[in-house]
């Protein structure tokens, strides 16, 4: 299986050596502002290790992916799909604050994209985004999602409900 990569990234399936990384993103209240209130780590592991198992297209669980600078070799984030139905999956991305702002986020995501519609035989990808998250919805936009519309006090965060944003790429949109 060819792994999605750019020009300035290289993207592995995570393996049980990457925890200490994936804890690190998990536990960063900047990288789970709009995602998740604190997890208890036996959560965070869990969640780690459902997506361990070696993965191909139709797989159940996420295509985990770790980031990695090619020059430095530095995890820059995770980032993946998981498919919800034969043709339509949803993405995700988290990014270490230290490496936000820098165009990884773009070139990691289009990657997926570009491996999701071809190798992967995928129709649809969706994204849902906790309103707000300025930074995720101008990264899908860029890409070319466009916002499917918002569910209204759908997410629990930070004691109060929030809306999501509901997003879609269709393959023929892509470029």
């Amino acid at each position: 299986m060819q792994l999605p990569d750019s020009d300035r990234l290289t993207c592995q399936q995570i393996t049980a050596d990457d925890w200490p990384f994936f804890l690190q993103l998990q536990q960063n209240p900047a990288v789970m502002q709009f995602i998740a209130d604190p997890l208890p780590e036996t959560y965070i592991r869990e969640a780690f290790t459902t997506r361990l198992p070696p993965w191909q297209p139709g797989a159940a669980h996420w295509l985990c992916l770790l980031m990695r600078d090619k020059e430095s070799g530095a995890p820059v984030g995770v980032t993946g799909y998981i498919q919800r139905d034969s043709d339509l999956a949803e993405v995700g991305f988290l990014l270490d604050p230290a490496w936000q702002g820098l165009g990884y986020g773009y070139e990691s995501l289009h990657a997926v994209c570009r491996y999701a519609f071809g190798e992967g035989g995928i129709r649809k990808l969706t994204a849902t985004v906790t309103a707000g998250n300025e930074a995720s919805r101008n990264l899908l936009i860029k890409i070319g999602f466009q916002q499917e519309g918002t569910l209204r006090e759908s997410w629990w965060l930070h004691e109060k409900w929030h809306d999501d944003w509901l997003f879609g790429l269709l393959r023929h949109e892509f470029r």
